[in-house]
């Protein structure tokens, strides 16, 4: 058994790791395109989400695109889509130009859009949509005619507008074209102070009456100071209360004992749980013990090291299997695999 399959299987509460919640058809398939948050440039920050039964989808993040769409198809996760081996283009070029109808940038870190740039050139037209922040950063630090062509539709010219750029105002429901998707987006801390100060985003995904919540990188409110992640959970407790709510792509970078300190707008485990027990006291005051049972949590951006000693993905892994006061079912994400939630 593969390494990775091993950290899936010893996460606590885990009974099908890629399954939707316990007596309820999927909503919602997701790629994952890249696991991690940094160091291995092949596995960097990237889902495609597919309402379930569609061939059409979208991209939350895109830190590594062609490699992920590559593992993925080795692993048999684009089985249900329909690819020409005769084609023109290749399997991994028919997913990306065929079955991708838009991109969600959470923020313009290289490891959330990495392969959205470098995969510009051989891209299809489409929109990428975010806060405004994260695409005036696009247009004006990376699509500028020094880091990159412009691809966009805006900034430096010529502008090649093979890229729409679409802001979203935050905490108001928008269509993505081509999909039956509605996305509403949340700002999230992701460190920094005044000039240096981040700007993440929480996408809120609709289709059907059925939600799934996707966060970018985010610090903890308590270290943060905005009370940005409490105003997500507030948002979203009704639809958790509801059991609309399909799952939550929740970032842990780093062990729990990492230094606050040095977290730089990241979760642990430890803080992990802490926000869960906030969402958990909004869903049900009276009894948060029991108000997230079996939600599926998916675990993202674990950041790699050269360190040798445990991977910090395996004691992250293990960390959640030792302390989970929800009884969420955690599950880390691994490039290549299918969830259906």
């Amino acid at each position: 058994m593969p390494w990775h399959a091993v950290v899936l299987l010893v996460v606590a509460g885990l009974a099908g790791v890629a399954s939707a919640r316990v007596g309820s058809p999927p909503a919602f398939d997701v790629v994952v395109l890249g696991d991690a948050g940094g160091l291995a440039e092949d596995d960097l920050t990237a889902f495609l989400l597919f309402p379930a039964g569609s061939d059409i989808g979208i991209a939350l993040d895109a830190g590594t695109l062609h490699a992920g769409i590559r593992v993925a198809l080795a692993k048999g996760a684009f089985a249900s889509l329909p690819l020409d081996p005769s084609g023109d283009v290749s399997a991994e070029g028919q997913v990306l130009q065929k079955h991708v109808a838009a991109y969600l940038i959470t923020h313009p870190h290289l490891d959330h859009v990495a392969g959205l740039v470098l995969s510009s050139t051989d891209d299809t037209p489409k929109p990428i949509h975010g806060l405004p922040p994260t695409l005036d950063v696009l247009r004006d630090h990376v699509f500028n005619w020094k880091v990159w062509p412009n691809f966009t539709n805006e900034g430096v010219s010529p502008v090649l507008s093979r890229y729409a750029l679409m802001p979203l105002a935050s905490g108001v429901a928008h269509d993505v074209p081509g999909t039956s998707l509605r996305v509403t987006a949340f700002p999230l801390s992701h460190g920094g102070t005044g000039s240096s100060a981040s700007t993440s985003t929480a996408f809120l995904v609709e289709s059907d009456g059925q939600s799934l919540l996707y966060l970018g990188d985010t610090g903890p409110d308590a270290i943060e100071g905005q009370g940005r992640l409490r105003a997500l959970w507030t948002a979203v407790a009704p639809l958790v209360r509801a059991k609309t709510l399909r799952a939550i792509f929740l970032e842990a970078s780093y062990p729990s004992d990492h230094p606050d300190e040095k977290l730089y707008g990241h979760l642990t485990p430890r803080w992990v749980n802490a926000e869960l027990g906030v969402l958990a006291s909004l869903v049900d005051g009276d009894d948060p013990s029991s108000a997230l049972r079996d939600l599926p949590v998916v675990i993202t951006h674990v950041k790699r090291t050269l360190a040798r000693g445990e991977a910090p993905r395996a004691r992250i892994a293990r960390e959640l299997r030792e302390a989970n006061p929800y009884g969420v079912r955690f599950v880390l994400a691994t490039q290549g695999e299918k969830l259906e939630l």
